[in-house]
């Protein structure tokens, strides 16, 4: 089958993306990046995945294919489908072909167990499910136990020996059906509904956020305005197609028409040689993959890397001073951004820019983000996260005076509802409309929201309100501190005694095996030095009348 760009564009009746045919919402639609990628990037590289690489015009053609087989299969609007695989641009191609036929697509995390993934199923109820070798042990516990909704089965790649005793179809079996001539406009499922993306609640179980097609559109053109992601870029796919950074991500770069590396997970040697080999130009991160990142880097005596990464996004957590300066040193020319939201605001609220090569010297514009990230924290004020995205709607809802309270925001960004739930309408009628991101926290005079932490991680010692992410960012100064969690555990004085889980640098610095919370002012002389013979001696008093066994 050959597809002409004419074709795709003027044709009423055959290949076309088409107006919208149910339904009273937006226009928008995810598919409509298919007309960019087979015109203006149609004999461009556009994916590369393993040993297969796809220009525009046949990235297009294969979804548009695999729409049409799942159309003769049966798949219909408003239809559930879950995928669980490694990133591939067969994954790609799956999420549009389902969203082409107005589909419902619900990715599931490969890692789970099988009892995560069968509850999550059970929450959504899916159709069809799409799998590859990274769900192999789920098969025979999935046959057995079972998902009433399910009616097919299909690998994403070629099935192995194990697969093929459950009789699953395949991507290419479904593209087989596309033979057969068939009228092929893209349309909607209700509401306007594209995705199910799961995050875990407070009771542990998978819940799905409803997402629609304009949700996933609006967040892709402000990560386009501020991360500044275009055709030129090579974008290299570090984070899980499951979850909503990457996801967001990977869509925005659909939209400009750039091309995607595909790795089929993180792992730090295969991401690096992927950097060096295709020359790889923005990628996204966590505070745990930029750590690994920059520890494989040290090791390598040549690295070719810091000559064509221009953009890196950190999400998922604050990177550490170290971390940025490390992050500069081996990526001198990126543009180093970092976001903060959450998966029922389709990803990004606010944006920050840490590190910028154009605009000033490394090391007072370190000392600048340093200043800024952490000099407040000591004023009780939280970690600055940046100022919202353009679509984006916040304010703080407070009680009394108190400029600190709970982050809402609202907009075409915000989920519809968890699937399956009715949301719990706010006892502030004014608050109908807003999302309540679990999150405490302040906005200053000049827009910037304050991160202090989340209302159900807040402990309560000695009648005040600890939030671990304040006490966790002063740790974090510590250039031997790699990794801190702050905890509660209950105290018959205090209520909850605060508990400090610290990881330290290798060889950093020597630990003494005794910690004594020292509560008075440390005695000195007259000249302000401290008298270390008599705190020696209240130390060994304290510890004789401490129980033997410790």
């Amino acid at each position: 089958m050959e597809l002409q760009s004419s074709d795709f564009l003027n044709s009423t009746e055959k290949n076309t993306i088409h107006p919208r045919e149910m339904g009273n919402y937006s226009e928008g639609h995810i598919c409509q990046c298919l007309n960019r990628l087979a015109t203006a990037r149609r004999n461009a590289v556009v994916t590369i995945s393993g040993d297969r690489q796809k220009t525009g015009e046949q990235f297009v053609e294969e979804v548009l294919c695999l729409a049409r087989g799942l159309l003769e299969l049966g798949l219909r609007a408003d239809d559930i489908v879950a995928i669980s695989a490694f990133n591939s641009d067969l994954y790609l191609e799956w999420l549009l072909a389902i969203a082409f036929v107005g589909g419902i697509a619900a990715p599931l995390n490969y890692r789970w167990s099988v009892e995560e993934a069968r509850l999550a199923m059970l929450v959504v109820k899916p159709i069809m499910l799409v799998t590859d070798e990274s769900c192999q042990r789920w098969y025979s516990k999935l046959q057995k136990n079972g998902i009433p909704s399910l009616r097919w089965h299909v690998s994403l790649n070629f099935p192995s020996d194990f697969m093929k005793t459950w009789n699953v179809l395949t991507t290419e079996t479904l593209k087989k059906y596309s033979m057969r001539p068939l009228p092929l406009n893209y349309c909607w499922a209700h509401e306007g509904v594209v995705i199910i993306c799961f995050t875990s609640g407070t009771t542990g179980r998978p819940k799905g956020i409803t997402l629609s097609h304009t949700a996933l559109i609006i967040q892709s053109l402000a990560k386009i305005a501020i991360v500044g992601y275009a055709e030129n870029d090579v974008y290299l796919h570090t984070a899980p197609l499951c979850h909503i950074g990457g996801l967001s991500s990977a869509m925005a770069m659909l939209m400009v028409g750039g091309s995607h590396v595909i790795i089929p997970k993180f792992e730090p040697k295969s991401a690096l040689k992927a950097v060096e080999r295709y020359r790889v130009t923005s990628l996204i991160t966590v505070p745990t993959i930029m750590a690994d990142i920059i520890s494989l880097i040290r090791q390598k005596a040549t690295w070719k890397g810091k000559e064509s990464v221009n953009k890196i996004l950190n999400g998922g957590g604050g990177l550490s001073i170290e971390l940025i300066k490390d992050a500069t040193l081996f990526f001198p020319r990126a543009k180093l951004f970092s976001a903060y939201g959450l998966t029922e605001a389709c990803s990004s609220l606010t944006f920050m820019t840490l590190y910028d090569p154009t605009m000033e010297i490394s090391s007072q514009h370190l000392q600048k983000v340093a200043n800024t990230r952490y000099t407040s924290v000591h004023q009780s004020q939280g970690v600055c996260v940046g100022k919202p995205a353009p679509h984006v709607e916040l304010k703080i809802c407070v009680d009394g005076s108190s400029h600190v309270g709970r982050i809402l925001t609202r907009g075409p960004h915000v989920m519809l509802r968890y699937w399956g739930q009715i949301p719990e309408k706010a006892s502030d009628s004014s608050n109908e409309s807003w999302l309540d991101t679990g999150d405490v926290g302040s906005i200053d005079e000049y827009g910037n929201l304050w991160l202090i932490g989340r209302v159900n991680g807040q402990i309560k010692s000695g009648g005040e309100n600890v939030y671990p992410e304040e006490v966790e960012a002063i740790l974090f100064q510590h250039p031997g501190v790699i990794g801190v969690v702050i905890v509660g555990i209950p105290d018959a004085r205090l209520t909850e005694m605060v508990i400090a889980c610290i990881q330290l640098r290798e060889h950093w610095f020597k630990i003494p095996k005794t910690f004594i919370l020292w509560r008075e002012p440390f005695p000195v002389t007259t000249t302000g030095k401290v008298k270390r013979d008599q705190v020696r001696r209240e130390v060994m008093s304290h510890l004789q009348s401490l129980p033997s066994s410790l």
